[in-house]
């Protein structure tokens, strides 16, 4: 990726003239078709060579060690012969019912932001011995959004005839699409699909540091007997002896870098948090799509919860696709109210201020020394 500033303009400050500017996320309104829905229920390219042996445990935490012993076992408990047959995907046609086995079994990972659980859960996709066509791996929002594309009848013929399903960002947030999963996983697993999730649990309700199985379970209507928690501790492996994040940079720096860098998009914050307003959340990795790295200038405080959570989203859609973010303004850490971080989303706030802050250290090459 380039970042030499050859145009003209460029010495006297202000954006260099060329052909093609950089895109602007606010002008993209995505389209995403239901087949490509099904066919991106894979882990993103962040994740898509990530395995158990590449997981780093801290050592001071036992309890990542016995998440890849356990996991590892869980994978290899999931081979053998398939009720599916063939084994040849079936978007839209009918899936030939499995024989459940006995007590389905379903892990689910509790823990905090960076400690790896979606390394993990992704590590687990890939080390399960089925093919591609038999797996899927989504997070909670995506799978909500293949159900309003497809109906939930389909979806379950969609999904029926796999061996694993793994739920990313499992949400607690909105009852009505937690029962709406809840009915879709209860079928599945009528149809021996396993099941593997990691949590975003709300502190305020469930508590930090332990898995609440009644309260979540619960949620999800009786579906305890399936699933095994898994705790994971730890700190933030994403800045784990890494340098502090670099301080923004000033408006004409992330301007010249969006200018420079093909491939780069160029919005102003406040108007990007409209525009993801009037953007289904399940279309922001689409929103994304070509972008080499995001910059944005004028970045503030988040001025609502509902805006906050928008943000949240394209947060994690952007570190899946290792999207580097520039920005001008406020720090990441500033962007979430001191009341945002003491309430029950302060997880999903946490995590978003890691994953931008990792991002923000990638694209700091972009601009000029």
């Amino acid at each position: 990726m380039s970042t030499s500033l050859s145009a003209p303009g460029a010495a006297s400050g202000r954006p260099p003239i060329a052909d093609a500017g950089p895109q602007a996320l606010c002008a993209r309104e995505p389209r995403v078709p239901a087949e490509r829905l099904v066919a991106e229920m894979v882990p993103p390219p962040r994740f898509d060579s990530v395995r158990f042996d590449t997981y780093d445990p801290d050592p001071t935490q036992p309890s990542q060690a016995e998440a890849v012993t356990v996991l590892s076992g869980f994978a290899a408990g999931l081979g053998g012969a398939h009720a599916s047959g063939s084994g040849k995907r079936r978007w839209f046609g009918r899936a030939p019912k499995n024989t459940a086995p006995a007590g389905p079994r379903g892990v689910y990972l509790d823990g905090g932001y960076g400690v790896g659980k979606t390394h993990l859960l992704a590590s687990l996709w890939h080390a399960t011995p089925a093919e591609p066509a038999l797996k899927a791996f989504g997070t909670f929002v995506e799978l909500t959004n293949l159900v309003g594309a497809l109906g939930f009848q389909q979806t379950v013929q969609t999904l029926g005839g796999h061996r694993l399903l793994c739920i990313d960002e499992f949400e607690l947030d909105d009852p009505g699409d937690t029962v709406l999963v809840s009915s879709l996983l209860s079928r599945l697993v009528e149809q021996g699909v396993a099941l593997a999730a990691t949590s975003n649990t709300l502190p305020g309700k469930l508590g930090e540091g332990r898995f609440a199985a009644a309260d979540f379970l619960r949620e999800i209507q009786g579906l305890s007997a399936h699933f095994r928690p898994l705790r994971i501790d730890g700190q933030d492996y994403r800045h784990r002896g890494l340098p502090e994040a670099p301080a923004p940079f000033s408006e004409e720096q992330v301007t010249k870098a969006a200018y420079a860098a093909e491939g780069a998009s160029l919005d102003d914050f406040p108007a990007l948090l409209e525009h993801l307003a009037r953007v289904h959340p399940s279309r922001y990795g689409a929103l994304t799509d070509g972008i080499t790295a995001v910059c944005l200038t004028d970045v503030g405080p988040v001025p609502d919860q509902s805006t906050a959570l928008r943000l949240v989203v394209l947060a994690d859609r952007l570190y899946d696709r290792e999207i580097p973010v520039l920005a001008s303004g406020v720090p990441f850490d500033r962007l979430f109210s001191e009341e945002m971080l003491n309430g029950g989303y302060r997880k999903k706030y946490f995590r978003a201020i890691s994953r931008l802050t990792a991002l923000a250290r990638d694209a700091k090459p972009l601009v000029s020394q």
